[in-house]
């Protein structure tokens, strides 16, 4: 991204400070693939807009977009950050609140773009491409772990009812309800390679196949994916499981499964650490979108640039 050069910017550069948001900000500038996702993008981005206008650039759309996840902008809320916030403008490739920036309609549109061409599950194969090229997320052994995002439970919308997509669970003593995000994550990086999104009422282990690769090995999770028959199918394609042993009604952990327990979830418990970016770093706690298709679009997008977060050091090294 590029604009011509002012007095301001000079004194922008100068500053004897950086902000926490100006140094996350650099970092991702250094980390985010933007050339690979630009090229996966482009061939179906709209060259005129309405009434024969000039669209946005897609590098600033594909940047604002990026930024709306990050800090967990609503549409409104984007627009006026690239307002207000000097180093969010300067991100998104705008020099001065004096150019043309996009409203939040064509920010709205934007994202519509990207569910409707079906593309954001692509960008995270892309990322994970990019990933694989640096010589992450190449292991042969994988964690899985599910987590509940909340969804309003209100009917007081036009419809006057619930997401009909979400559904409530129980976990302990505690109902919850919305949807589930499932992810298997490579053991040595922690990044994820493979997400799906379902209900929140979906068992977790009913879609551990559908988080495994071809070529992994082992497997970790916790006692929650405990399946005499996933267990065996396991050992008899080879696999090593190493599923956390769950305490039968009556009867205690031996000290043995109490060990190996505790052994391999020092290895399983980092898979965790993805869901705690998603959901403190980046925000994402309650369901913004009603179904699931809108929100796995954007579960796509966010477990993308959580993996891209979490081995930053790593990609800037590089």
């Amino acid at each position: 991204m590029s604009y011509q050069t002012s007095f301001a910017d000079l004194d922008y550069n100068h500053k004897k400070r950086l902000t926490r948001r100006e140094v996350f900000l650099n970092e991702m500038e250094q980390t985010v693939p933007w050339s690979k996702l630009i090229a996966l993008i482009e061939p179906a981005y709209p060259t005129s807009g309405r009434r024969g206008r000039q669209p946005m650039p897609l590098a600033s759309m594909l940047r604002i977009h990026r930024l709306q996840n990050w800090f967990s902008f609503s549409d409104r809320q984007m627009e006026d950050a690239l307002y207000e916030i000097d180093s969010v403008r300067r991100f998104a490739g705008f020099g001065s609140v004096t150019e043309a920036l996009p409203d939040e309609t064509t920010i709205l549109n934007f994202r519509h773009f990207l569910e409707k061409q079906k593309l954001t599950e692509k960008l995270l194969e892309t990322i994970n491409g990019h990933l694989k090229e640096q010589g992450l997320l190449v292991s042969q052994g994988t964690m899985v772990d599910a987590t509940i995002i909340h969804a309003p439970s209100s009917t007081k919308n036009k419809d006057k009812s619930r997401d009909p997509d979400m559904h409530q669970t129980r976990k302990g003593q505690q109902w919850y309800f919305g949807m589930k995000i499932h992810v298997g994550a490579d053991v040595n990086s922690g990044a994820v390679h493979t997400v799906t999104t379902t209900a929140a009422n979906v068992a977790d282990i009913t879609e551990l196949p559908k988080l495994l690769r071809d070529k992994d090995q082992v497997i970790f999770a916790d006692a929650g994916y405990t399946s005499d028959e996933y267990r065996r199918r396991a050992r008899h394609l080879g696999l090593r499981w190493c599923v956390n042993d769950k305490r039968k009604p009556g009867k205690s952990l031996s000290s043995n499964q109490k060990k190996r327990n505790r052994k391999q979830s020092s290895i399983r418990a980092r898979v965790e650490h993805v869901f705690r970016v998603i959901k403190q770093q980046f925000g994402f706690q309650k369901t913004r979108y009603r179904g699931l298709e809108k929100n796995a679009s954007q579960v796509n997008l966010l477990v993308g640039l959580a993996n891209l977060y979490m081995l930053r050091r790593q990609l800037m090294a590089a």
